[in-house]
């Protein structure tokens, strides 16, 4: 395991005019605005999106004049990194961001055999109180805007794509962005208008580019908004974090279950599905002693019948000292195949960066405390 850490705490009040939170056209309206002809757009944009350029310096094809004032008033890194942990197999890359008002967020890049996996996130902070979970022990701070959860994207795009940037890791550089999660810090479904600003960005052929069917979004479940997803027009996957078949114990580990009651959360599920055709995935964070039990598997299997989804059994990446611990490897298994024998099909989420803090929030927590302390 390897780290890099640095972090600031900087005055708000400095911070530029990030192009990440433009369109074309307005970017174009502010390259207007500084006396440029509108083709100056179209080219930003492309240094931006097609080649990932991070500073204005790297936009040769740009007067050296408007270089210079672009890095004055404007930014196209709208993150600062903070810190930097590799896991000790070289696959997974944990990365805590810093934004310019102070506030932090993590992003993981995960190295498989054929895909490069980015786990992004949402929000600065998170509203939904889940029990297990660190990020939601601090609450929530703000929402992302569409251009801080495109840069975390950008950022990982630029460090694939060229083999000169740290850190060295076992992957064959130039490689390029195969799928996105929106699991990291944040329920994507509170900051409904900026995560959708920014998928349609991500997955535009014009700009980043990404096929929709290479990103899933995942949701504890915010029943309302999975309606209002089934009408967006974009094929992007849905995963919902129910952790527990039932009100009583769902509510004592995900608290928003008090207003989208599990039975609610499903018929959601199930109007998603009826008008997107699309399988849905169910999350579901193993707990030792708490939500695993071969009765909750059965109930869990009972629920979903009759729903096209798959189920993701996650082994808990537990937060210190926390009476919420990950599930033995015989009783996963057996979880799973309860489910499997009642025609549920369920497989186990590969273990990553358990020694680098790679929980949600994780990171976060320990690099921010230490820093307060300090």
């Amino acid at each position: 395991m390897t780290t890099k850490t640095f972090i600031t705490f900087p005055d708000a009040s400095q911070a530029k005019r990030s192009l990440l939170d433009m369109d074309e056209q307005q970017l174009a309206d502010f390259l207007a605005e500084l006396g440029e002809p509108k083709f100056r757009a179209r080219q930003t944009w492309e240094w931006i999106y097609k080649r990932y350029a991070g500073d204005f310096a790297a936009m040769s094809n740009l007067p050296k004049a408007l270089r210079a004032r672009l890095a004055e008033v404007a930014t196209v890194a709208p993150l600062t990194l903070a810190t930097e942990v590799v896991s000790a197999d070289r696959d997974t890359v944990k990365c805590l961001f810093q934004l310019h008002d102070g506030q932090t967020i993590e992003a993981v890049l995960m190295l498989y055999d054929q895909r490069r996996t980015l786990c992004i996130s949402s929000q600065a902070g998170c509203a939904m109180g889940c029990t297990f979970c660190a990020t939601a022990q601090g609450g929530l701070a703000r929402n992302l805007t569409p251009g801080e959860i495109v840069a975390q994207v950008l950022y990982f795009a630029r460090y694939l794509a060229d083999p000169a940037l740290p850190p060295d890791t076992d992957v064959e550089r130039p490689a390029q962005v195969t799928n996105i999660v929106l699991m990291g810090m944040g329920e994507p479904l509170h900051n409904y208008a900026n995560v959708w600003t920014a998928l349609r960005r991500i997955t535009d052929n014009d700009a980043f580019g990404l096929g929709a069917r290479h990103i899933t979004l995942s949701t504890v479940g915010l029943a309302p908004m999975i309606d209002r997803m089934a009408d967006e027009g974009l094929q992007i996957g849905l995963a919902v974090s129910l952790h527990a078949p039932n009100d009583e114990l769902r509510t004592s580990l995900v608290p928003v279950n008090k207003g989208y009651p599990v039975d609610e959360v499903l018929a959601a599920v199930r109007r998603y599905v009826a008008k997107t055709n699309r399988r849905v995935t169910f999350e579901y964070a193993l707990m030792r002693g708490i939500n695993d039990t071969p009765e909750l598997a059965e109930e869990m299997a009972a629920k979903l019948q009759g729903i096209l989804c798959h189920v993701n059994l996650i082994p808990l990446n537990p937060i210190p000292d926390s009476p919420f611990q990950p599930t033995s490897d015989e009783d996963t298994e057996r979880f799973a195949q309860i489910l499997r024998a009642a025609g549920i099909p369920a497989t186990v989420r590969l273990r990553r960066g358990i020694e680098i803090n790679a929980g949600c929030g994780q990171l976060r927590r320990a690099v921010v405390g230490k820093a307060k302390a300090s």
